[in-house]
């Protein structure tokens, strides 16, 4: 997939295993992982960190390997999802720190631009998420308003 504002394909990266069973080496059950997760939102991480602190410290390779179910799905299941998904959230705390700034530096040119490359991101993410019902119709990104989207 090509990158969204600059002119570089994009193509490489790391990609994760064809293989799609469970790793050998993990020996917890798909409930216990539940609970793992369950315990880490409550201490107030996102899905991706979760994800992260279980690959890292739990050797979990891939959590939707074992559960059949990804991190935001059992979230979800628990009460315990966040309003906004992860990568909406990061993009709007992206854009408060790039206005934050902006006030110190106004003639900041390529900040400036930083910012609309990045509010136009926000504005795409927004229109998919309530295309797919992941947002509420009537949810409208207010750039002045952007810290109380991240409490």
């Amino acid at each position: 997939m090509a990158r969204m504002h600059s002119g570089a394909k994009g193509k490489s990266g790391s990609k994760k295993p064809i293989k799609k069973t469970q790793p050998s080496w993990v020996r917890y059950t798909p409930k216990e992982i539940e609970l793992l997760i369950a315990k880490f939102a409550k201490e107030g991480r996102t899905a991706s960190q979760i994800g992260l602190y279980l690959r890292d410290t739990y050797g979990i390779p891939d959590v939707r390997n074992i559960t059949h179910k990804k991190i935001t799905q059992i979230l979800q299941e628990k009460n315990m999802g966040p309003e906004l998904p992860d990568d909406l959230r990061a993009l709007i705390r992206k854009a408060t720190a790039i206005r934050r700034h902006l006030e110190g530096n106004k003639l900041d040119q390529p900040a400036r631009l930083g910012l609309t490359l990045t509010e136009s991101k926000i504005k795409r993410l927004i229109r998919y998420y309530k295309e797919s019902n992941k947002l509420a119709l009537d949810w409208k990104y207010d750039p002045k308003r952007a810290t109380t989207y991240l409490e």
